[in-house]
């Protein structure tokens, strides 16, 4: 019999689905939990019951040792952010999460608690900071400089050598030209193609 090492999913919308989904495929850990509001206590997503808030990540950090983050990012990080915070504050450590259907090459680097969705792509040269979402289909290329709690967009298409500041929005299908640079806090639109800087709190809609 395998030991799965117990973790807790911390954030209990649709996003976990896809964090369990992975998880599960990945087959490294076993969810022991998921951390939820407190309205949600008691509930359960495919199997796995919300055991607590985020009032309660100090009395779970002395229980269980891993996190994810599974609260999904569109418009702002902060949730993602200050949940992190939190649960790091609470002695969580935090595994990067690979979906078996993705590539990442090994001469990329990924810093902590980012999850890599199913067929989502990381070639080589890639440096991925922390807390971040890859998700489905999402081609990271060559040198890619990507910061902390940043979401890759299903779909998006990073071109060699792009950097992206830490807390920034890609959406879904955005390709990001060549070498340009990406700033902190913005937001790149779904369908975008981003050719041009942009500059940190930029919200660039392709209009």
């Amino acid at each position: 019999m395998i030991f799965k090492k117990k973790l807790i999913l911390i954030g209990a919308g649709g996003h976990a689905s896809s964090c369990i989904d992975v998880i599960e495929q990945e087959g490294r850990f076993k969810i022991a939990g998921i951390v939820g509001l407190p309205q949600e206590k008691g509930l359960n997503r495919f199997g796995y019951e919300v055991i607590g808030s985020d009032e309660d990540l100090t009395l779970l950090g002395r229980k269980f040792e891993y996190a994810l983050i599974a609260v999904g990012q569109i418009k702002s990080p902060k949730s993602r952010i200050n949940l992190y915070n939190k649960a790091k504050a609470a002695g969580f450590k935090f595994p990067n999460i690979v979906s078996p259907y993705a590539y990442v090459s090994a001469h990329s680097n990924l810093g902590e608690g980012n999850i890599v969705m199913h067929g989502a792509i990381i070639n080589a040269g890639a440096l991925i900071g922390n807390n971040c979402i890859i998700n489905s289909h999402s081609l990271v290329e060559h040198d890619v400089k990507i910061g902390s709690h940043v979401h890759i967009s299903t779909g998006a298409i990073i071109n060699g050598g792009v950097s992206i500041g830490n807390n920034t929005f890609i959406g879904s299908q955005c390709v990001a030209r060549e070498g340009i640079c990406i700033g902190e806090n913005c937001i790149a639109g779904m369908g975008t193609n981003v050719l041009f800087n942009l500059q940190n709190n930029a919200v660039f809609t392709g209009r």
